[in-house]
């Protein structure tokens, strides 16, 4: 189980991360909702232990350490982290993401025959910015899999890719009920579809989903509402800088 609690990331003006509280398991899916594009990426960052927090407890199956926390998730699709360059072909990302897969996992893992395996032939060819959304999506959670230690699914605004909730959220319900590889996997997205009625959390909100009093879930999302919203210009300096201290993802 992940568990987060009240876990916050300081930066030079305000917080990188609000005060956020969450928990889920190998076999469930998390929505967490973030109006702000910096703040879904400081959690996303954080919960898969590429960022360090200032403040707070993270810790997976009760280990504390980041390095267990980063050995065993993925970061996903983390836009001006480890987002696909747009100059790539789908062959091209398979092969430098394959390259990055732990020596001991790896064997002759090669992107053709990868991409045969998984049914992605069909694409290798085109650049990764020409991919629809939902094969996007498929796409970079597979990869992501290619690790048989990953246990945890860290997917960083996989809304932003398209207004329809559909090209994303059968994927990740999918990879979290896989009864043969049941994963916790958590979406970090700029609002919760419409019908969801699944285990959600809120940025800013530091008291655990299931925890909560009656009326405080509207309460946390009302705090969140008045926070300054994204600019959508370029994420901050301190975001920026996190890219350069992401080690191997595998």
């Amino acid at each position: 189980m992940l568990e987060a609690r009240a876990l916050q990331v300081n930066g030079r003006r305000t917080d990188l991360l609000p005060a956020t509280s969450l928990r889920v398991s190998p076999g469930e899916l998390l929505l967490v909702r973030g109006e702000n594009q910096d703040d879904r990426t400081a959690l996303a960052l954080t919960l898969s232990g590429r960022m360090k927090p200032s403040s707070g407890h993270l810790s997976w199956n009760g280990s504390t350490r980041l390095k267990t926390v980063r050995k065993t998730s993925a970061l996903v699709d983390s836009p001006g982290i480890n987002e696909p360059e747009q100059h790539l072909s789908v062959c091209d990302l398979v092969t430098e993401d394959l390259a990055l897969v732990p020596r001991r996992y790896r064997g002759a893992l090669l992107a053709k025959p990868w991409l045969k395996l998984n049914a992605f032939e069909d694409v290798e060819n085109l650049w990764v910015d020409e991919l629809p959304a939902d094969r996007r999506v498929s796409l970079l959670t597979q990869l992501a899999l290619a690790d048989p230690a990953v246990d945890l699914l860290v997917l960083d605004s996989p809304d932003r890719h398209s207004a329809d909730p559909a090209v994303w959220l059968q994927r990740c319900e999918d990879l979290a009920y896989d009864a043969g590889r049941p994963l916790a996997v958590v979406a970090v997205v700029s609002a919760l579809p419409d019908g969801w009625e699944g285990p959600s959390a809120v940025i800013g909100n530091s008291v655990p989903h299931a925890e909560l009093p009656p009326g405080a879930e509207e309460d946390a999302e009302a705090v969140e509402e008045a926070r300054p919203a994204s600019t959508g210009e370029t994420p901050s300096n301190e975001m920026q800088s996190a890219d350069e201290n992401v080690e191997e993802e595998k």
